[in-house]
């Protein structure tokens, strides 16, 4: 019996991905995944940008795009869900109210919040010329997100480190990521294991292994993504992912139903996997 769903994954309204739903949800399929949660860059008002995701106006063509591979594969034992990847900016003015409104505008089963380092607007907020700084405001940025209560789940949450890989040392930061996750911990919020981290400039998943082991002390429920950007990528490296979950002292994952978390025992989903296409 099929457990396991990708909760993470675009369409090419973000700009910067290829292959509609339904192409995702055949691989997904194929690797023995019971469903998937399209989770396609929200709009932002104008000043943040739309470099990377979808306009304000296409919005309606996103609830359409996951609706109809939903109807498409819902004879399949296969799920296709309405989520949304929802940036974060701390300090970025109204973001509240646009992020409320944005999720008020459709029966989302899952919310997933991002802070992306890498992006100009960030960038021009918190400057790099200082590394590690900015390494420790990521981190205090994360925690923000959490508890701002707009989020389910915080997504690739050391992502920070591809953008400084020369200085990224998770063992000196460790006091700053310490403190993030006690307050994630505190909100309730799951993080998310990225298995997309293993394409980037540090080839390892998001989290590396000593985050996920803090986040597993800490009670932190995990989700698991592979942030496709392609079809081939869906639920790619799950498998292998289960296992890192495993070794950081983990004994269920987590997916979102209609905003609400259900537990899953990695060792009856592991199961359920096809390897070879893994």
């Amino acid at each position: 019996m099929r457990l396991l769903y990708d909760s993470h994954s675009h369409t090419p309204l973000c700009r910067h991905a290829t292959g509609l739903p339904e192409e995702y949800a055949r691989v997904a399929h194929a690797r023995g995944l019971k469903g998937m949660i399209v989770t396609c860059h929200n709009p932002m008002p104008e000043a943040y940008g739309h470099n990377g995701r979808m306009r304000e106006e296409e919005f309606p063509e996103y609830l359409r795009l996951v609706s109809e591979a939903a109807a498409q594969w819902a004879d399949r034992d296969f799920e296709i869900l309405l989520g949304l990847e929802s940036d974060y900016l701390p300090g970025f003015e109204g973001i509240g109210p646009w992020l409320e409104a944005i999720h008020s505008r459709a029966e989302f089963h899952y919310i997933l919040g991002s802070i992306h380092p890498q992006l100009s607007i960030y960038l021009e907020r918190f400057s790099l010329d200082h590394p590690r700084e900015f390494q420790r405001g990521y981190f205090e940025h994360l925690a923000q997100a959490a508890e701002s209560g707009f989020f389910d789940a915080i997504s690739h949450p050391d992502l920070v480190k591809n953008l400084t890989p020369d200085t990224w040392n998770v063992a000196a930061l460790m006091p700053d990521i310490r403190r993030s996750l006690d307050r994630i911990a505190a909100t309730g919020v799951a993080m998310e294991l990225n298995t997309s981290g293993l394409l980037k400039t540090v080839p390892e998943m998001n989290p590396g292994p000593e985050i996920l082991r803090e986040m597993n002390l800490r009670g932190i429920p995990v989700v698991l993504g592979s942030d496709a950007h392609v079809p081939e990528r869906a639920g790619e490296n799950f498998p292998l992912a289960l296992r890192h979950l495993k070794a950081a002292g983990y004994r269920e994952i987590h997916l979102f139903r209609h905003r609400r978390p259900r537990a899953l025992a990695i060792d009856e989903v592991e199961a359920t996997l096809i390897s070879p296409a893994s």
